[in-house]
């Protein structure tokens, strides 16, 4: 099987782990402590907070911000549902925006209609590696007041106008999942350039506490949402050689553009020369009149795996029950999800993996 994704553990990051297993200390400590300072150089942002998970990054996010009941988020309405979730959780109204089938981001465009009195922050999503169009959407927020919680859950080293992304607005979240480019196996980093965004994140992500003086004091009702040592050992290894792994999937993406834009029934990605995209996912779209479903399953028997791409959630059962919504009110966001197509991608594949992963996929659409 040429599997979608598969993480990138080398023998360093086995032994790296290992020795942190033998030393007996297991939780939050110096391996962590290295992570957020090798974070905060390769992103060159002045604070850096890893915690358990994406989610638990985003979640932080809004807590530290401090929205809440009675307040709206703006959402984009193609993501995993993570992102919205998380609004959810603080007790804030999530709001869904449609996206642009272009970069399958958030339609700027769609944004200012959205905006009430209420509405506190926007949540844009650079999905699949690809910047949003931040700069605009920064120019929306700073008109009318809002907070930018930037979910880069799958951008670490994207970058919009040779600006690492997740440093445009007041707080970027990045995942360390084994599908990103590098991953602790569960993981999530939280960065600012707010001391006070920062002292809050820190604090909330452990129980609360804050030490004073020597001594703990519980100031918050926080969480629980440490990394292990471990797990930053784990990830450590594999940021020295994060732009290696980003410059190898440009290239297999490359090498998809030029095996598959011929098909007039498939759209490649678009590349924009204001962003470069690390490619997390490489997401085509398929013809309206194709079965998605069913050539996922064609490539599976192949031994090629395949998924789609994100959710659609104005479709989910939570968010439709919820606010009222149905397929109409997000109709790019149903189309990506209905017909989107993520094709293997990683340092996994070698290049007649991408070689047959094209000729079988050309064979199924002609």
């Amino acid at each position: 099987m040429i599997r979608l994704s598969k993480p990138y553990i080398t023998e360093g990051c086995i032994n790296s782990v290992v020795n942190v297993l033998r030393s007996g200390n297991l939780v939050q400590g110096e391996n962590v402590r290295s992570l957020e300072d090798r974070i905060k150089t390769y992103l060159n942002v002045e604070y850096a907070v890893v915690v358990s998970s994406g989610t638990a990054a985003l979640h932080l996010a809004l807590l530290a911000l401090g929205i809440g009941q009675g307040d709206e988020v703006i959402v984009p309405a193609f993501t995993f549902p993570a992102t919205a979730n998380v609004v959810e959780c603080v007790g804030a109204k999530t709001v869904l925006v449609d996206i642009s089938l272009d970069d399958f981001c958030i339609d700027v465009s769609l944004i200012e209609k959205a905006i009430t009195s209420r509405t506190k922050a926007i949540l844009p999503v650079h999905e699949f590696g690809q910047a949003a169009q931040i700069d605009a959407i920064m120019e929306i927020a700073r008109r009318y007041n809002l907070k930018v919680v930037e979910d880069a859950a799958c951008a670490l080293g994207t970058e919009f106008r040779n600006q690492k992304v997740g440093l445009f607005g007041d707080i970027g979240c990045f995942s360390l999942h084994p599908r990103k480019a590098i991953t602790s196996g569960e993981g999530g980093i939280i960065v600012t350039n707010n001391a006070d965004m920062a002292y809050s994140l820190t604090v909330l992500r452990n129980h609360g506490i804050e030490n004073r003086d020597g001594k703990i004091d519980f100031v918050k009702a926080g969480y629980n949402y440490r990394m292990t040592d471990f797990q930053a050992a784990l990830c450590l290894p594999q940021l020295d050689i994060i732009e290696d792994m980003i410059v190898e999937r440009i290239k297999q993406a490359n090498a998809y553009d030029a095996a598959l834009s011929s098909i007039t029934n498939l759209k490649v990605p678009n590349a924009f020369p204001e962003r470069r995209m690390v490619y997390q996912t490489y997401h085509v779209l398929l013809d309206g009149k194709i079965d998605r479903d069913m050539v996922i399953g064609q490539l599976k028997e192949k031994g090629i795996e395949t998924n789609y791409g994100a959710n659609a959630l104005n479709t989910l059962s939570f968010y439709s029950d919820k606010y009222g919504l149905n397929r109409d009110d997000c109709p790019n966001a149903v189309f990506a999800n209905r017909q989107g197509l993520a094709l293997p991608m990683g340092m996994h594949l070698q290049e007649s993996d991408l070689e047959e992963v094209c000729t079988v996929l050309k064979g199924l659409l002609a």
